[in-house]
């Protein structure tokens, strides 16, 4: 075969093995652009729930009885209310939140050592117990209480405001605890000072073991402080003091 042919052959397989690769970068880039990148789901850009909200245990129903239980004429002298007071550094001028607040019969006595200058916050999630509050404060002149309708996981009080809190004989009915007392934190001022006293039990007996409520709060961004045992001759009682982390 003559050179001539063998150059003319040899041009003739290099312009075919071009027009190959030319037409499979097309193919290569057509399919590219068929199937671009899949964006995010809004599901995997949410954020994942708070493992720490969650708890693991039976709450108490809510009490919806008659108001006149918390009233004993004995209850001041076993719970030492003032004492309580006392270690919580309540004094003229604090404000204060009582949650969980019932008949109102911490708020009223709290109202009175605050005085005018300070406030009381009586926080419930019971519509007549609040209306109850309000005619008892109005009877006791106490123009310092205020009342708040609350939600189950948000006391809904004014952020950083707090000098002390109390929850009486109320934690174990919390369905929805650390995140109550996330939403609590924001609301206490530097120093304030958060007291819980209740009764040791299973959590649906009107009464929690004090281990799962020194771990709860601190889950919610609180440090144990103090502890008291006075608050019951009886031993079965208990008032826990945490400061915010």
């Amino acid at each position: 075969m003559s050179r001539s042919r063998l150059s003319f052959l040899h041009n003739g397989l290099l312009l075919l093995v071009s027009s190959l690769a030319l037409i499979g970068g097309a193919v290569g880039f057509q399919q590219t652009q068929r199937a671009p990148v899949a964006p995010s789901s809004p599901a995997a850009t949410k954020p994942a729930p708070a493992v720490s909200d969650a708890i693991e245990r039976p709450t108490s129903e809510p009490y919806k009885g008659s108001l006149s239980i918390f009233e004993d004429p004995q209850r001041e002298e076993k719970l030492q209310i003032n004492r309580v007071m006392d270690v919580l550094r309540i004094k003229e001028g604090s404000r204060v939140a009582d949650i969980g607040a019932g008949s109102g019969w911490f708020t009223v006595r709290a109202a009175r050592r605050v005085g005018t200058a300070g406030a009381v916050y009586a926080v419930e999630i019971n519509q007549d117990y609040l209306k109850h509050i309000e005619e008892r404060a109005g009877k006791e002149q106490l123009p310092n209480i205020r009342t708040i309708l609350g939600k189950e996981d948000d006391p809904l009080l004014p952020a950083a405001s707090l000098d002390a809190v109390l929850l009486l004989k109320t934690y174990h009915e919390i369905a929805q605890p650390i995140r109550l007392l996330q939403n609590t934190r924001k609301a206490m001022r530097a120093n304030g000072l958060l007291g819980i006293i209740d009764r040791n039990g299973a959590g649906d007996d009107h009464g929690l073991n004090r281990d799962k409520v020194i771990t709860e709060t601190e889950r919610a961004g609180f440090a144990l402080v103090e502890e008291h045992d006075f608050v019951k001759p009886d031993g079965m009682d208990y008032f826990l003091v945490f400061r915010a982390k």
